[in-house]
């Protein structure tokens, strides 16, 4: 399957009915993503402003490509060895070229199948993308074999808001712990600024520790253009599925993930609007929030995350044990679906016999087909 270009990366794309999908070779980063709703397309995920701009060989591969969402393994900068292992940010997964190994299309779905084999921690990795005709989902699926030992690995999707304050209402399922990142996230000396106070704890995404005093909203955004932040929030290790969520009511439609929360624990958001000023941020990455689900320990690393933190110390896992013999398999469901007026919040999302149904907060519904089952296959 021949490559495309786009937003300067050779990628391969793919489609059903009502979705189509770009996968970039490097990085295995999935974006632009076109989701076909009543109202219109609807188009999510970001891509840097430097997409396609000459590249800058001082950036590492998964800078170069910065889009959509991408499989983290092991997740964050990686900045500290761990057993003679120096990931770079983010992993292999998310630096290294991909194979294309097959195209399928069978009964209705259609699967873009890739695989890495790692070298800093051997093994293997393969990628599963699939869209089923009559559903506005990706089905993502990566399945680790071959490897032993702790890891921390993560997804690292990336949402475009429209560029009005509060265009987009950010809620999540049920959690036991939140807290901004326990170190400095940006330094001003390396012209980064942030505004959430550091290691605060919190229990609303309304009310959250302002390094200024007060609080801010992280439920409501764009918001606090000029910095960028950096926070955790662990979910409960439910047997059906957490969920992260974003209502965009003037476009007519809500975003939203599920996950195995005993597979990826966590959500972290990495609020980025314009708070980052070196190349080749430059100020210009604005309106974009990472929600990132992943089992980690903040953004900090392998070393970090498999080693005993705060977090883990709490009771919460921040890193997952690979057998050679078992292999593990990460899923993700990846949907949006069109949302009627007054919508505004997700409350709640709920398994039902055709997908899912999700009531926003005002008490208004909107329901979505896919198969939540998807989530525990192994």
């Amino acid at each position: 399957m021949k490559t495309t270009k786009i937003s300067g990366q050779p990628s391969w794309t793919f489609s059903s009915d009502l979705v189509e999908a770009a996968i970039s070779q490097t990085g295995g980063q999935l974006a632009p993503v076109r989701f076909c709703l009543p109202g219109g397309v609807v188009e999510p995920f970001s891509i840097a402003p430097w997409a396609g701009e000459k590249p800058d060989p001082s950036l590492c591969p998964m800078l170069q490509t910065l889009r959509g969402d991408y499989f983290c393994l092991p997740f964050g900068g990686n900045e500290s060895a761990y057993r003679g292992e120096t990931h770079p940010p983010h992993g292999e997964t998310a630096n290294r070229p991909w194979k294309f190994e097959s195209l399928t299309r069978n009964g209705g779905e259609t699967t873009l199948h890739l695989s890495m084999p790692t070298e800093i921690r051997a093994g293997r990795v393969d990628k599963h993308i699939s869209l089923r005709q009559g559903e506005t989902a990706i089905y993502s699926r990566h399945l680790l074999s071959g490897m032993s030992g702790r890891i921390n690995p993560g997804h690292h999707a990336m949402l475009r808001f429209p560029d009005e304050p509060g265009s987009g209402l950010v809620s999540t399922s049920r959690v036991k712990y939140a807290q901004v990142a326990p170190k400095i996230f940006e330094h001003p000396e390396q012209r980064g600024y942030q505004s959430l106070k550091v290691g605060a704890r919190f229990t609303r995404l309304d009310r959250v520790p302002s390094l200024f005093g007060g609080a801010s909203d992280l439920s409501r955004y764009p918001a606090r253009r000029g910095f960028e932040d950096l926070v955790m929030l662990v979910h409960e290790a439910r047997p059906d599925f957490a969920w992260t969520a974003v209502a965009f009511p003037k476009e007519g439609y809500v975003w939203f993930a599920l996950k195995d929360p005993r597979v990826l624990r966590s959500t972290i958001f990495w609020i980025s609007n314009g708070g980052r000023h070196a190349a080749p941020w430059n100020g210009r990455h604005v309106n974009v929030m990472g929600l990132e689900e992943v089992t980690s320990y903040f953004h900090y690393g392998l070393a970090e995350s498999a080693r005993p933190n705060p977090v883990s110390k709490a009771g919460y896992p921040t890193a997952v044990a690979l057998h050679p013999e078992k292999p593990l398999a990460v899923n993700v469901i990846m949907a949006v679906a069109p949302i009627p007026k007054g919508f505004d919040h997700v409350k709640t999302i709920t398994p039902g016999k055709n997908g899912v149904t999700l009531v926003s907060r005002s008490g208004k519904k909107t329901a979505a087909a896919l198969d939540p089952g998807f989530l525990h296959a192994t």
